[in-house]
Formats: structure tokens, C-alpha cells, sequence
């Protein structure tokens, strides 16, 4: 046999070795998963899943675990790969790790929906980026050990980041800023879905909070005296129904008006709208959000109103594709039995998500995965899906094809030249388009938070 063919064999031998950890750790993952599910939290408040997430990976020997990391409700676990493995024969470098000290993430969301606990199923997104980092563990302790003079083996260290508060606040961005993903080389997670799906084009988000300040007075009596906010609220609105003829195909405008007065007789002083905008890129998302902040503030020069515009806390920026990664992950999958949506149907839009701005960060892959239901997320009838025994099949053999990527990562290090190089492009394509603050670490346009499967 051939160097190279060795090497593959090797290689193979170690995504089975993958494959059987993550299906040998069945129970424990889904009791994991069940927990989150039955006692949904809503963002920055998942106390109870992150201390689940976090005697997990306790309770599993050789995992350096940090509660509280970083934010309240995150986590990160680590383990480390330092074994010596026997010397290997000449030409069979391909099947030894690619580079020193290779750092790779996988990442856990768990926090749920109001009134609808985990209709979006982020309790499975936990327990794939648990399995997933289980059964990469399990197939670097088996590398095998054949003779021959020793030679060091390049350090792989594996790292879990519980990621909370995607749906509301981004909370991969507040882990940005406190440096959780420096030093991380590739990471990885999956987020469910009605299909299979290696990348989803995420968009770029912008919410913003707008509220009108006017005069209150008698309607009837002296309606003369007062300014009305109200009126300034619903003119806005009807300002933006009136762009969206102008708008792309591929723009998002939507939002309520949450507060429009007290009382009928009453001219309202106050009133508040709360808007998501959204486009497939930070550039076209910087236009949108002007033509939109034009409409807020005609609304108030026609009403006599003041006018406040607040946007959310944190940046969501459009997830960037690695096509080197992407096929690594579908070819693995493959394997498995995933059946992936052809490439010529991923031209719609999908939800929003913080991943976009890890995306930016350092290369990735978030790819949608299948749970053995039709029905949509944010929805009661998702939340049972994420809940039930078939998702289990679907969330375990997305785990083992995450597994099986990062082996090809770790492995072949054309790959992973690959895939940096990737990233490198993208990027740069990117941020030639609109200026993006070093790190992703400063705020651009004030996005807020939506999950991925708005």
C-alpha cells in the first residue's frame, strides 16, 4: 500500500473511531439535550443550562472546564493532544496532524425563545457541539502508535465555548470583544433546519428602536395644543411600506409599533416603534439603513414631533461562506447519509445570526441540519421537533460529520491552507466593500439580535 493510501486509511480508521464515540455517547447527549429543552431560558438568563453544559464536560475526565467565561452564562472547556506517537514511515506525512498547536472551537447556543422555550432549537445546536467535540477526542486517543524511531506530533487542543444569548443581544459578539476566540484556528457548530444544508446565506441585521416624543392635550376639546406622537409612529410606518417598492428583492424591513398612547381622548405624547432591517451585506445594510432612518425622520418633520433613534447593542454581520470547508463538511456528510440541497437552490434568504460575526474572526463552518420534521422554526410545532426522540438520529449524525470535518482538518494540511486561505479572500472581498473595525471588535451599524432561522 501506498503512502498516501496509508494515510487515508488512517484517517478513515479515526472518523470511524469518531463516528462510534459520539454514537457510544448517545444517552449522555440526549439527557443533555432534554435537559435544555425541558427548562428553556431566555438570553443572558440560562443559569440552569449552562451549569448542565458545564457538569457535562466535568464529569467527563481530562476536560479543563471555566464556568462563568467571560459572561455570566458562558462556558469553555479544553482538552489538549500532546501525545508522542511512534515515528511513521517516509512519505506518510500526510496523515500527521497539520500544523503546531492547531486550536479548534466548537461552539453551543441554548438559549431559548419567550412563550415558545426552544422552538429554534438551540438545545440540539449544545448537544451537536458537545458530541462533535467528544467524538474528535475519542479519535485522537486512538491515533494508532506504530514503530519506529519517535517523533513529537504537532499539539491539537479542542475547545467547547458555550455561546449564549444568540436570539437576543449577541452573545458570540460579547466573546469577541473579551478575547474568548483569539487563538482559535477553525471553529465549527450546526444549527437546525427543515433540510440539510452546508451553508445558508445568514444575513447582515440592523434593529433599531425608534420613539417619538409630542405634546399631549384634550382630542376633542383642544386637540390644537398638542403634537402627536402617534401619528408620527404610523406615518413611518406607511413611509416604509412606501420604500419597499424601491427596496431589493433580497432587503428586509419589518417591526410593530409597541406603544401608540393611553387613552382615546388623549393626544398621545409618546410613541415607540422597534424595526429589524436586514440585507445580504454590511454595505448594502449601511444604504437600507439610511433610506430607513429618512423615513423616521420625515415622520417626525411632518408631526412636529422629536425624534429618537436607538440602535441594539451589538453588530450581526452576514455569515462568510469557506467553500473549502463547506465541501469537506458535505463530503463527510455524504457519508452519513445527509441528503444536501442542491447548490442552485441556496439563492434565498435565511434569518440572522452572531456566527456571522465570528465568520469574520476566524474560518468556520455553520451549516443547517434536518431533525425529522417539516415544520418551521419559531414556531409551537418546532419546539416540539427539537424535542422529540426522531431529532436525536439527525442531531447525532450531524455531530459525527462535524467531527469527521475537523479530522480533515487536523490531518491534511492542504486543507486548512485551504480553508485559511478561504477566509482570507472572503474577507478581504468584504471589507473592501465596507470598512469593518479591526478584530469585528467595534460597532458598525448597531445591528441587534435574530436568530438564524427568523
Amino acid at each position: 500500500m501506498r503512502p498516501n493510501e496509508v494515510a487515508e486509511a488512517r484517517l478513515e480508521a479515526l472518523k470511524r473511531a469518531a463516528c462510534e464515540s459520539v454514537e457510544a455517547s448517545s444517552g449522555r447527549l440526549a439527557g443533555l439535550s432534554r435537559e435544555l429543552w425541558s427548562r428553556p431560558e431566555l438570553a443572558y438568563q440560562e443559569r440552569q443550562a449552562h451549569a448542565a453544559l458545564a457538569r457535562f464536560f466535568e464529569g467527563d475526565s481530562g476536560w479543563a472546564v471555566q464556568r462563568s467565561y467571560k459572561l455570566e452564562t458562558a462556558f469553555r472547556a479544553d482538552w489538549r493532544w500532546e501525545d508522542q506517537a511512534e515515528g511513521q514511515e517516509e512519505g506518510q506525512e500526510a496523515s500527521r496532524p497539520a500544523a503546531p498547536g492547531l486550536r479548534l472551537g466548537f461552539l453551543c447556543e441554548y438559549d431559548a425563545l419567550p412563550g415558545l422555550g426552544h422552538a429554534c432549537g438551540h438545545n440540539l445546536i449544545a448537544e451537536v457541539g458537545a458530541g462533535a467535540a467528544l467524538g474528535l477526542r475519542a479519535a485522537l486517543q486512538s491515533f494508532p502508535r506504530p514503530p519506529g524511531p519517535r517523533h513529537p506530533l504537532p499539539a491539537v487542543q479542542i475547545t467547547v465555548l458555550g455561546t449564549p444569548a444568540e436570539e437576543d443581544g449577541g452573545g458570540k459578539i460579547d466573546l469577541i470583544k473579551a478575547g474568548a476566540f483569539d487563538g482559535l484556528d477553525v471553529v465549527f457548530m450546526a444549527h437546525p433546519s427543515q433540510e440539510d444544508a452546508a451553508y445558508l446565506p445568514d444575513v447582515a441585521e440592523h434593529d433599531v428602536t425608534v420613539k417619538y416624543y409630542g405634546k399631549a392635550s384634550h382630542a376633542a376639546a383642544y386637540p390644537w395644543e398638542g403634537v402627536n406622537a402617534l401619528d408620527a409612529a404610523v406615518l413611518a410606518y406607511n413611509n416604509l411600506s412606501v420604500l419597499r417598492q424601491q427596496m431589493k428583492p433580497t432587503w428586509r424591513v419589518h417591526g410593530v409599533i409597541k406603544n401608540g398612547g393611553v387613552k382615546p381622548n388623549i393626544i398621545p405624547s409618546y410613541a415607540e416603534l422597534e424595526f429589524y432591517l436586514r440585507a445580504p451585506s454590511l454595505r448594502e445594510l449601511s444604504i437600507l439603513t439610511e433610506k430607513a432612518e429618512n423615513c423616521f425622520r420625515a415622520a417626525a418633520l411632518a408631526t412636529g414631533c422629536e425624534v429618537e433613534l436607538k440602535g441594539g447593542a451589538n453588530d450581526y454581520y452576514n455569515v462568510l461562506p469557506n467553500k473549502s470547508l463547506e465541501k469537506a463538511y458535505v463530503e463527510n456528510g455524504k457519508k452519513l447519509g445527509m441528503d444536501f440541497i442542491p447548490d442552485d437552490n441556496v439563492n434565498g434568504l435565511s434569518g440572522s445570526t452572531d456566527f456571522g460575526n465570528v465568520s469574520f474572526v476566524v474560518p468556520g463552518i455553520h451549516p443547517y441540519f434536518y431533525i425529522g420534521s417539516d415544520a418551521l422554526n419559531h414556531t409551537e410545532q418546532y419546539t416540539a421537533a427539537a424535542g422529540s426522540e426522531e431529532a436525536q438520529f439527525y442531531a447525532l449524525r450531524t455531530a459525527k460529520a462535524l467531527a469527521m470535518t475537523a479530522l480533515d482538518v487536523i490531518f491534511k494540511p492542504d486543507l486548512l491552507e485551504k480553508v485559511r486561505e478561504d477566509f482570507r479572500m472572503v474577507k478581504l472581498k468584504e471589507e473592501a466593500l465596507l470598512h469593518i473595525p479591526e478584530h469585528g471588535k467595534g460597532p458598525v451599524l448597531g445591528i441587534g439580535a435574530a436568530c438564524a432561522s427568523h
